[in-house]
């Protein structure tokens, strides 16, 4: 039996979709390969977007910012001494981006100006992390991204 040039390429794009067809059909079945959304409810999140911004221009006008460390012990923030801490109220949100099931939030309750997210609460890896607090009828929102070895 002789194969044309015509029929070899319908047979080739016939594999071709197959082979295609095949590895959607298995990431689409499989658990390993999980398609979460970044951010539940993503059109009223990105409807804030605005407000966002405005909250996290306020904190990088600020002539002294809170720093956010990695060492040892955990994830330290620190805020500079011309806040009295325990007028500060907000929540910290760390974000794991390779599993939603990490996620986790902490409120801003300070005595001092030091709030520590011990390191027995973190796996390894990339953390988002979004500090969303209010000091002095202002809001502020500070992101930064940490790896926790």
């Amino acid at each position: 039996m002789k194969i044309n040039w015509g029929t070899g390429i319908v047979i080739a794009v016939g594999l071709f979709m197959s082979f295609i067809l095949y590895f959607v059909i298995k990431v689409q079945s499989n658990s390993k390969y999980d398609n979460e959304l970044v951010v539940e409810e993503y059109y009223k999140h990105d409807a804030r977007f605005g407000e966002e911004m405005e909250r996290v221009q306020n904190a990088q006008d600020l002539d002294q910012k809170p720093t956010i460390t990695n060492d040892a012990t955990g994830i330290t923030i620190v805020f500079p001494d011309v806040f009295t801490p325990d007028q500060i109220k907000g929540k910290v949100s760390l974000y794991r981006p390779s599993n939603k099931i990490l996620d986790f939030d902490t409120p801003i309750s300070l005595s001092n100006p030091t709030l520590l997210i011990p390191k027995s609460k973190l796996v390894g890896g990339r953390w988002d992390i979004n500090m969303e607090w209010q000091y002095g009828g202002k809001s502020y929102l500070t992101k930064e991204v940490i790896y926790v070895n």
